[in-house]
């Protein structure tokens, strides 16, 4: 946790976090399909698990849950959720998702949604992509979830990157903002288009069962993938 990089990123989740828990608070019904599919005596390791939106019904559901999350204040919002739903099988560690403090082979699903993303720098989410893998157990699924590069939101940005010379960033990074409740901070973000994703899964050694792009704001374009995975 000394990195710059890490350090930044857990300053900015940490501010923005009491804002962030009121306004996501609804399940995606691809996580709740993903959990519900997992055997109940399945240990789940949820990466960048937030505010504990998916992991308290992945806890109510599996044996054994696993929060890890960058932003301290992050984790005290979801342990207060734990204590209101007397949950007792979810412990909850204070982690990138680029170093995870788990063993070899020890978890049989991962949860990782909406936090791949947020990793600056290609070589570190695919090493994040790699430790998913180190963990899991043989044969063991993950659910991964990005934004895509190409929504409505940001495809005019994007194209006109295009047209542009290359700068310092890696094309797909930009920086948004979180403007709720009076807040002005910037939110690292590197969007995915569907190739890029597949490719980095692949070179983490993933076999890929599912890669969909789904539509929750944009109109025409996608602004999610969701990838089921295998180790």
């Amino acid at each position: 946790m000394t990195k710059v990089y890490t350090k930044k990123s857990e300053d900015t989740w940490n501010a923005i976090a009491h804002s962030f828990d009121s306004t996501r608070r609804k399940t995606w019904k691809e996580c709740i399909d993903f959990i519900d599919s997992l055997p109940k005596t399945s240990i789940v390791a949820d990466v960048g698990s937030g505010n504990g939106r998916h992991l308290i019904p992945c806890a109510k559901h599996c044996k054994k849950v696993i929060g890890l999350d960058v932003s301290g204040e992050l984790l005290k919002i979801t342990q207060e959720k734990l204590m209101e739903n007397k949950l007792v099988n979810v412990d909850l560690v204070h982690s990138d998702a680029v170093n995870i403090p788990l063993n070899e082979n020890s978890v049989d699903a991962v949860l990782f949604i909406a936090a791949l993303h947020n990793v600056p720098q290609r070589y570190r989410r695919i090493k994040a992509l790699k430790e998913i893998n180190r963990i899991l157990k043989p044969n063991g699924k993950a659910i991964i979830s990005v934004w895509s590069r190409w929504q409505d939101k940001f495809r005019q940005h994007f194209l006109r990157k295009c047209l542009t010379k290359v700068d310092k960033n890696e094309f797909g990074d930009i920086d948004v903002y979180w403007r709720q409740h009076g807040l002005n901070i910037p939110r690292f973000y590197h969007l995915y288009s569907k190739r890029e994703l597949k490719q980095d899964l692949e070179q983490a050694g993933f076999e890929i069962l599912e890669l969909e792009g789904t539509k929750y704001f944009s109109k025409k374009f996608n602004d999610n993938y969701f990838a089921i995975i295998k180790k």
